[in-house]
């Protein structure tokens, strides 16, 4: 009797498990973690009787769950997730841009895009494929390499000496993951694709040089070397391509820069009539681009000689501007920038009163938000987390005022210190070179703000030497960049975690490489240990 009652008790877990449908075991194994079952089966689904009838038990989904290979089930619940998450921050990005952002302007008709052709769609397929199969190569190349290392391998390893080191070094299953790179090619190559391969290009260069300055190499640098001196050249680069290559230049970048320009770029009067032309902002920009062109001619005054043709015929647009400039205005760019005020110096220190007010309030809203995040420390010393805040925004100001500032006026200081036909077009370069020198009061905290320029930077030199012919662009060599950069990165991280200087970033390779949401540069030893172990 008590052999029978045994006997049907032990049979009854396999008649229950062979009741779970193989579909639906895997759907679950593949969507819900065990651990995630047991929360959602305590919070939703057990308080409601007819569900917890007809779902399975937090210990049965248990073993379902570790029946099979959980790192490849827990590869694609990332995958997925991510792409829910990517598809919906999407989808809520262009309903406000739709709703909210475009609210007014004109709507042109668009054709519905198939499915597989959305941008959106394609994005989300890309990075979800990046997360999968780099976690998958991941694993492939860990357990290669042990493969390798084992002794019934050593035939192999005498036969191919080569292949055998590479696939054998520590550094293998990080390079080796990094070939999930170049699932980014699955979004079309737009603008977003070549920003995300410049901005892990920087960064992996970024973490480079952390990597060199752990090992001594700037240890007698002087005090004054630093990421500022990436400023200068970034905005001598990107003032150049305003100015000559425009469609090389990012919008927003340019948008900034001309809506805090008082005094350099002359509006439409508000007295003056509409049926009258006007040049625009890029029409005056143009026109100064025009005149570098043309060795910076001299100004000849309207006023002064009214019967004289005292424009070029290439220039004749900026008439409205320059006709009535002060006769005491010597150079024709000056007349452009500042025609009411014959005085350089004085322009300059006008800009300054009447730009630095509204940088100042910009930055002021901007740092503000910012500091929500650390609320604690306000609340611990509100009089000295006041005073942080009031210098970073100063700082800042001073900053970008003196960059914008400085760059224009630098037009008129090269007029009156340089030959006509000295370097009539390159002093654009030296002139946004001398603006980007306001970094240095920025040096200390900057340095996002300085990466963020030197990727503009990067991406409109490429744009203008591709259409000067300077170098040939290669299909597809944004992912190419990317997939080194990520191989640049992942070593890296693999050899030096603290040479990833962002602790976000650290945590999301964690992510990435299927550890979890950890920081291997805080972990101890042991833990490391552990971490690796529980991965392969």
């Amino acid at each position: 009797m008590s052999s029978s009652s045994a006997s049907s008790s032990a049979g009854r877990p396999e008649s229950k498990e062979k009741e779970v449908d193989p579909i639906v075991r895997n759907a679950l194994r593949y969507t819900l973690s065990p651990r995630e079952y047991q929360l959602l089966h305590q919070y939703l689904l057990s308080r409601a009787p007819a569900v917890r009838k007809r779902t399975l038990p937090p210990k049965k989904y248990d073993a379902i769950a570790k029946g099979g290979d959980d790192y490849n089930a827990a590869a694609i619940r990332a995958s997925l997730r991510l792409a829910v998450v990517a598809f919906s921050s999407l989808k809520a990005w262009d309903l406000v841009k739709t709703k909210l952002l475009a609210r007014g302007a004109p709507k042109s008709p668009q054709r519905p895009l198939p499915v597989y052709k959305s941008p959106n769609v394609r994005l989300t397929c890309s990075l979800s494929l990046i997360l999968l199969f780099h976690r998958l190569l991941r694993r492939f190349f860990i357990r290669l390499r042990e493969s390798l290392l084992t002794q019934d391998a050593k035939p192999f390893r005498r036969r191919n000496p080569r292949i055998a080191r590479s696939l054998t070094s520590r550094l293998a299953p990080a390079i080796g993951s990094s070939l999930a790179g170049f699932f980014l090619a699955v979004y079309p190559g737009d603008q977003l694709r070549i920003t995300i391969a410049i901005y892990i290009f920087t960064r992996a260069l970024e973490f480079g040089y952390n990597r060199l300055e752990e090992l001594g190499y700037f240890r007698n640098r002087p005090a004054w070397f630093g990421s500022w001196m990436l400023m200068p050249v970034a905005c001598g680069q990107l003032l150049h391509a305003f100015v000559f290559d425009r469609d090389c230049f990012p919008a927003t970048y340019g948008k900034f820069v001309l809506d805090n320009s008082p005094e350099y770029i002359q509006a439409r009067p508000a007295g003056y009539r509409g049926h009258l032309k006007w040049p625009s902002t890029f029409d005056i920009v143009d026109n100064l681009a025009q005149i570098s062109k043309e060795s910076w001619p001299s100004f000849v005054s309207p006023i002064m000689f009214p019967n004289s043709e005292t424009l070029p015929r290439s220039l004749t647009a900026i008439a409205p501007i320059t006709s009535p400039a002060h006769p005491a205005i010597k150079h024709l760019s000056c007349a452009l920038l500042h025609p009411s005020d014959p005085s350089c110096l004085r322009t300059y220190l006008s800009y300054w009163i009447q730009a630095f007010p509204k940088v100042a309030r910009f930055f002021t809203i901007i740092f503000t938000a910012l500091s929500v995040t650390r609320y604690k420390s306000f609340l611990n010393s509100p009089i000295s987390a006041v005073n942080m805040l009031a210098k970073s925004i100063l700082r800042m100001s001073i900053f970008i005022c003196g960059a914008i500032g400085t760059s224009w006026g630098s037009i008129c200081l090269f007029q009156n210190l340089f030959p006509r036909n000295f370097l009539p077009t390159q002093r654009w370069f030296l002139g946004g070179f001398l603006g980007g020198m306001w970094a240095f009061l920025e040096r200390k905290n900057g340095r996002s703000n300085f990466l963020y320029s030197a990727r503009m930077s990067i991406d409109s030199l490429w744009k203008v030497g591709v259409k000067r012919g300077w170098w040939r662009g290669v299909k597809n060599g944004d992912v190419l960049l990317f997939v080194v950069s990520l191989a640049m990165v992942n070593v890296l991280y693999e050899v030096a975690p603290k040479s990833v200087s962002s602790g976000v970033a650290r945590k999301g390779l964690g992510v990435l490489r299927g550890e979890g949401w950890v920081d291997r540069a805080v972990l101890p030893r042991e833990g490391k240990a552990g971490a690796e172990e529980k991965e392969v």
